[in-house]
């Protein structure tokens, strides 16, 4: 059984996937089921995937996929439709690219960076971690870092994951970065500038963001990929 609030937002989700092609942004469903808070979102999206409902998704911004919906919403659930494609006597589609090699690239794991309080993210001789060429972007220094904590969960970044840094200074607004803290600490979170202030802001409604002087933060870099090991 589904309360009416949960029943609310399962059917808004799949109207809007049925539209869209994605699900709504956190925002959109506060507005939607009028609550106060992201955090009454999050609390909802956990108990319909504790009953099987949807499923969360990595690796994505928006990560929600639904698996099934109530006899009384009486609908098929959005989502991706399989679709057979015909191809030539060889096995292949007529219109195949052929596979390349994919190109990896070592880069240094410098250390554990934190998404949850602050923690250094520096390490001496650094072991190696390969990661896709793709990933890489120019000709900028990259470098890897282990992510420990889970304040940047409903951005896809879970506790354990390697995130892919591209080392610059600069940060526009909605970037996830490493931030220095007072010179010492490392946090990854998502960056906001506003006036004189820095926003440091997590990916989950358990923390709240921190505002911090202009001079108290410098960027070291910006994420550019992860890479998870199941």
């Amino acid at each position: 059984m589904l309360t009416k609030k949960q029943l609310d937002l399962l059917e808004f989700i799949n109207k809007r996937m049925l539209r869209d092609g994605v699900p709504p942004s956190f925002d959109e469903m506060k507005e939607a089921l009028d609550l106060r808070s992201k955090s009454g979102i999050h609390r909802l999206i956990t108990a319909l995937e504790e009953r099987g409902f949807i499923r969360r998704l990595a690796h994505r911004a928006r990560a929600i996929e639904i698996v099934k919906l109530p006899d009384s919403m009486n609908a098929a659930p959005a989502g991706f439709t399989p679709r057979v494609i015909e191809g030539g006597s060889s096995g292949q589609p007529a219109n195949a690219q052929p596979i390349e090699a994919v190109h990896a690239t070592e880069l240094p794991l410098v250390g554990r960076i934190a998404a949850g309080v602050p923690i250094e993210a520096v390490a001496d001789n650094p072991p190696g971690i390969a990661v896709p060429g793709q990933m890489l972007r120019g000709s900028a220094r990259h470098y890897a870092l282990e992510v420990k904590g889970d304040s940047m969960i409903d951005a896809g970044i879970n506790d354990g994951d390697v995130v892919v840094i591209r080392e610059t200074s600069q940060a526009d607004n909605g970037d996830i970065v490493v931030a220095q803290v007072d010179g010492y600490e490392a946090t990854l979170k998502r960056f906001q500038r506003k006036g004189d202030m820095i926003v440091l802001e997590p990916a989950n409604p358990a923390y709240e963001p921190r505002v911090l002087p202009n001079g108290q933060v410098k960027v070291q870099g910006r994420l550019v990929g992860l890479i998870r090991t199941y």
